[in-house]
C-alpha cells in the first residue's frame, strides 16, 4: 500500500472542482457546497484505489510530474488535436478518400509506468491514432496515414511527455516498425 500525499489530494481536490464550475456553470453558494461534498465523495471512493499499487515502479504521479510543465503539454497536445483533426477531415472530404491505414510498433525507454499512460492516451486523442496495445515497454498503434505516426516516429510526441517528468533529454522510441499497411491485408 502506498501512501497518497497532500500534493496529491489537494491537486486533485482543486481539479475536481474546477471541472464541477465547468460542467455546472453555477458558482453561487449551494452549487459550490455540493461540488465540495461530490468531490469529497468522489475522492473517497478513490482513496482505496490510489493506496494501491498495480503497476511495478509505479508511485505519486503528482509528486513524479513537472507541474510547471504540464499547461505546456496540455497546450502543444491540444494544437497537435487540432492538426491531426484538419488532417483526418482532409482525408475524409478529399473525393478520392485516400486512407492508408497502418499498424506500428515500437518500444519506449519511460522513468515510470504514468508515462506510458499518457503517451498511450495522447496518442488516441490526436485524431487519425488509436493505441491498440501496450505491453510492457511495446506499443502497438493503428494510424489513418503514414502522417498521422509522424510525431510517434520522430519521437517529439514521446520526448514531449517526458518532459512532463524529467528535464533530462534522451531518445525514448526504439525499434519502430509498421507491422503492415492496409496494401498487405489485401
Amino acid at each position: 500500500m502506498k501512501s497518497i500525499s497532500a500534493q496529491s489530494l489537494i491537486v486533485s481536490f482543486i481539479s475536481l472542482m474546477v471541472f464541477w464550475y465547468i460542467m455546472s456553470g453555477f458558482f453561487d453558494i449551494t452549487h459550490t457546497l455540493m461540488g465540495v461534498i461530490s468531490v469529497g465523495i468522489v475522492m473517497a471512493i478513490n482513496y482505496k484505489l490510489k493506496a494501491n499499487s498495480y503497476f511495478e515502479g509505479e508511485t505519486d504521479v503528482i509528486k513524479d510530474i513537472r507541474l510547471f510543465y504540464a499547461p505546456w503539454y496540455f497546450g502543444w497536445l491540444i494544437v497537435q488535436i487540432v492538426i491531426s483533426g484538419v488532417h483526418v477531415a482532409k482525408i475524409l472530404l478529399s473525393p478520392s478518400l485516400p486512407i492508408k491505414t497502418s499498424m506500428v510498433k515500437f518500444k519506449v525507454n519511460f522513468p515510470n509506468p504514468h508515462c506510458k499512460m499518457i503517451l498511450g492516451n495522447s496518442i488516441t486523442l490526436t485524431p487519425g491514432t488509436l493505441t491498440v496495445d501496450i505491453r510492457g515497454d511495446e506499443f502497438i498503434v493503428h494510424a489513418i496515414s503514414p502522417v498521422s505516426f509522424e510525431g510517434i516516429a520522430s519521437d517529439e510526441m514521446p520526448q514531449q511527455v517526458l518532459k512532463l517528468f524529467t528535464n533530462e533529454m534522451y531518445p525514448v522510441v526504439s525499434d519502430f516498425e509498421v507491422i503492415y499497411t492496409k496494401e498487405e491485408l489485401s
